[in-house]
Order: structure tokens, then C-alpha cells, then sequence
């Protein structure tokens, strides 16, 4: 006798996709904003101001398309990125509005330039083409392992981004920094995307080579340090970014490569010797740059004392101010309106735009925006380790990297810490590159941890695992 016994094989339980967390947290991404927004001109003005349904229900159907486009095309990704990213990209929109109604800042326009035309209608016109940007990257880029068939051309690419400020007729000087080029009476700055296309370059590159570079050749006061051919990478990246310091007069965005670029090495290879080597050189190229470059050297005579020049020098004089203006603001501030961190000049509408935060929302206001921005490091980080490919590891912590050196040296550069760069504020500051540059980096996050959550499709089974026949004696 024989007992026939069915086995049947059960799929993988699949992972909450969290799209209705996100849609959640993105209504308070809204709302949030538009309160600010009506404390705004209630402050200045003492009414609601005109724009204020506009402005609502645009932000609110342009979070709700990015929303929609995630659900559809990034099922499994991170449920707080593009909420935490709409929050600051509304609250940056608010800030440039408040900082529109200064009657200073419209009386140095119309002095200067005859006219006055408000930021904020600009901007959000930006922030639309910038998810638009974020919806058709996340369209096009199914696999994020696709860009590592161009490692050598993004390498190609960026350095073409890099040079285009420097090139005569197309250059643009901006406060002493070249680093906009101008296109058909629009100001672009290549730098911002240069950072995304250099990452490319990046992960492809140290994924292939990390063996090597993580060979040591000798050992010195608890160093490994490497062979002395493979110190070539890093020395080419320092040179690269000692020459953008020097031809565009761009601290930050010198700094930003090759500090990415040391993080990413560091990750590949897990040798501490790369830090310390990565540290020691960017302490002799700035002292080098420093003291023979002019641009560099202002800023920082600013940095070291800004009231000893205030009356000569205007970096000194915006750096006074900026300090002035967080130490007004106190712990809870004087009120969304209620500041003077217009005094600054134009300069509030670029890195200085921090400044506006930490006099009228205080140290409570400026800690919670840099946990906002914590928090999207913390989930780009996250997102690199729950990766399963090495490109994508590199990749994202490559894009996580960039972005928290590039809020570093912004706000520890209007708070006095380094000297100034010159940077913008990802998703706070007026500009288009900036927010374009920026959605396109979440958007590839979003993609990346998308990838890394979705579950692996079940193996197709074997007829012989369906049905198992057991046959027990009688």
C-alpha cells in the first residue's frame, strides 16, 4: 500500500511597499508650508496673503504627482525621502517669499538693476520642472546598474561641467566665484550636476579597482599605507579639485569632490589610511591655495575675524552680519517676518538664506531643518547599506556623502565655522540648478532603495519539487 502526500512550494512574503506612510507624511509636507506661509504675511503684512491657495494647492498636486509616479514606478523605495525633500523644497519657497517682501532688499534691486522682480514665483516654477526632472528619471532609469556602463564617459562629462564656467564668453563671475555659465539670459551652474555625473564615475571606477587600492605596502605609526602606484586615483582627484579652486575662485565645490571622493574610497576599501591621507592633503592644498590665491585668502581673513575688516571688506561685512543674525534669533527666534537678516543683501538669497532661518525660527528652527537633512542622509546611508550590488553600495553613499558635505560647508560657512564657499542650500536657496540638481539626486536614491527592498523573484520551480510521492510500506 501507498500514501501519495502533496508538498507544494510557498513564495517569499512580500515587504510592505509603504506608499501609504509616504502619502501620509507628504500631506503634512504640504500643510506644514502653507502655515508658514500664512504666518508669513500675517507677519509682514497683517493678512493672509494673496498667493497663499495658489501656492497650497500648487505644491499639494506636485507632491501628489511625484507620490503617484513613486507608487507606480518605485513600488518598494524609501517612504521618507520625497516627503522630507518636499518639506525643505515648500520651506525654502516660504523663506524666499518673506525674503521678497523686504523693502530693503526691493530698494537695493530697483538701485542696482532699475527693476525688482520677486524669487518666489521663479522658484516655483523650478521646483515644478524639478519634479517633472524627478518624475522622468525615475521613468527612464529602471536599474540604477545601468549607469555603470558609463563610468568613463560621466568621467568625460564632468570634467567637461567643470571647465564650461572658466570658458571666456560663457563664464559668468558671481561674487568673485566662477561658477555659472550663462545661456540664452538663464544662469546655469554645471557644478550642481557635476556632482551626480562625477559619483557615476566614482562607484564605477572603485568598484573595479577596490582590490587594489586596499592592498598596503607597508606599515607606518599604525597606518597601512598604500602602494605607491596606487596613490595615482587620489592624487589625480586632488589635483582636479585644487584647479577648480584655483581657475573658479570655488572653495565649496572643490572641497565637495574631493571629500566624496575620499568617503567613497574609504567605503570600498575600508583602510583608514585613505582618510588620513585624504585629510592631510586637503590641509596642504588649502593652506597652498590660501595664501597665494586672493579670492581664498578674503574669505578667509572673514572667517578668522570678520568685525577686525567689517568696514573694508565685504566678506567680512556678510559674515558679520550672519553672525549678528544667529545670535539675534536666539533659541526660538523673533517670528517668521519679524527679522533683519535682509541687511545681508542679495547674498540671503543664495547660502546666506540659512541666516534668515537662524534669526527668525532660532537654534529650535536651524536644529530641526539640519535633522531634516540628517534624516535624508541617514536614509541615503541606509539605502547604500541594504543595497545588493557594489555599484549601487558606492553609488549611494557616494550621492549621501556629496550632499552632507555640501550642508556643511554651507552652514558652517554663514555660521562662522569655515570660511565661506559660496555654495547653495540643497532645496532652501533661490536658483534652478540647485533644486534641479537635487530632486534628481533623490530621485536616484528612490530608485537605488527601491531596488535593494524589492523582493528577488521567486526561482521558477522544478516539477519534481510540486509534488513529492512518499511511499510508506503497507
Amino acid at each position: 500500500m501507498s500514501v501519495v502526500t502533496n508538498t507544494t512550494t510557498i513564495g517569499a512574503i512580500e515587504l510592505p511597499s509603504r506608499r501609504n506612510t509616504e502619502l501620509l507624511l507628504l500631506a503634512f509636507a504640504v500643510v506644514i508650508p502653507i502655515f508658514a506661509y500664512a504666518n508669513v504675511g500675517l507677519s509682514i503684512n497683517g493678512k493672509l496673503p494673496p498667493g497663499m491657495l495658489t501656492y497650497g494647492l500648487g505644491l499639494g498636486v506636485l507632491a501628489g504627482l511625484a507620490h503617484l509616479v513613486v507608487r507606480r514606478y518605485a513600488k518598494y523605495a524609501d517612504p521618507l525621502l520625497l516627503p522630507i525633500a518636499t518639506l525643505l523644497n515648500g520651506l525654502g519657497l516660504v523663506i524666499i517669499y518673506r525674503l521678497d517682501q523686504s523693502e530693503r532688499l526691493q530698494n537695493l534691486a530697483k538701485r542696482q538693476f532699475g527693476t525688482f522682480t520677486e524669487s518666489a514665483p521663479r522658484q516655483m516654477m523650478y521646483t515644478a520642472l524639478a519634479l517633472a526632472l524627478f518624475a522622468v528619471v525615475l521613468l527612464v532609469l529602471k536599474d540604477h546598474r545601468v549607469l555603470q556602463r558609463f563610468t568613463y564617459i560621466s568621467m568625460a562629462a564632468s570634467l567637461v561641467l567643470l571647465i564650461l564656467p572658466v570658458v571666456p564668453g560663457l563664464g559668468a563671475d558671481v561674487f568673485g566665484a566662477k561658477i555659472w555659465i550663462s545661456v540664452g539670459g538663464f544662469s546655469i551652474q554645471p557644478g550642481e550636476f557635476a556632482k551626480i555625473v562625477i559619483a557615476i564615475f566614482f562607484a564605477g571606477y572603485l568598484m573595479v579597482k577596490r582590490d587594489a587600492l586596499a592592498l598596503a605596502s607597508r606599515r607606518f605609526m599604525g597606518l597601512y599605507l598604500p602602494r605607491g602606484r596606487d596613490l595615482g586615483p587620489i592624487l589625480m582627484i586632488w589635483a582636479m579639485s585644487l584647479l577648480v579652486l584655483i581657475f573658479e575662485n570655488d572653495l565649496g565645490t572643490s572641497l565637495l569632490f574631493f571629500g566624496m571622493f575620499v568617503i567613497m574610497l574609504y567605503v570600498a576599501t575600508e583602510r583608514t589610511s585613505w582618510i588620513v591621507i585624504g585629510l592631510l592633503m586637503s590641509v596642504g592644498g588649502a593652506v597652498v591655495v590660501g595664501t597665494t590665491a586672493s579670492h581664498v585668502k578674503v574669505r578667509v581673513t572673514a572667517w578668522l575675524d570678520p568685525f577686525a575688516c567689517y568696514s573694508k571688506s565685504g566678506a567680512c561685512e556678510q559674515v558679520g552680519q550672519s553672525i549678528m543674525s544667529f545670535g539675534s534669533g536666539g533659541v526660538l527666534g523673533t517670528g517668521w517676518g519679524q527679522g533683519n537678516s535682509d541687511l545681508i543683501g542679495f547674498a540671503a538669497n543664495s547660502d546666506f538664506i540659512f541666516s534668515t532661518v537662524g534669526e527668525e525660527l532660532g537654534l529650535c528652527g536651524v536644529m530641526a531643518f539640519l535633522l531634516l537633512y540628517g534624516l535624508i542622509i541617514e536614509r541615503g546611508v541606509r539605502t547604500a547599506l541594504a543595497a545588493r550590488d557594489p555599484f549601487g553600495k558606492l553609488f549611494a553613499i557616494g550621492l549621501s556623502g556629496a550632499f552632507s558635505l555640501q550642508i556643511f560647508v554651507v552652514a558652517g560657512g554663514v555660521m562662522g565655522l569655515i570660511p565661506l564657499t559660496g555654495m547653495t542650500m540643497p532645496f532652501l536657496a533661490s536658483g534652478g540648478s540647485s533644486v534641479l540638481a537635487n530632486w534628481v539626486l533623490i530621485a536616484i536614491l528612490i530608485r537605488i532603495s527601491d531596488t535593494a527592498r524589492r523582493p528577488a523573484p521567486a526561482p521558477a520551480p522544478s516539477p519534481d519539487s510540486e509534488m513529492t510521492q512518499v511511499v510508506r510500506p503497507s
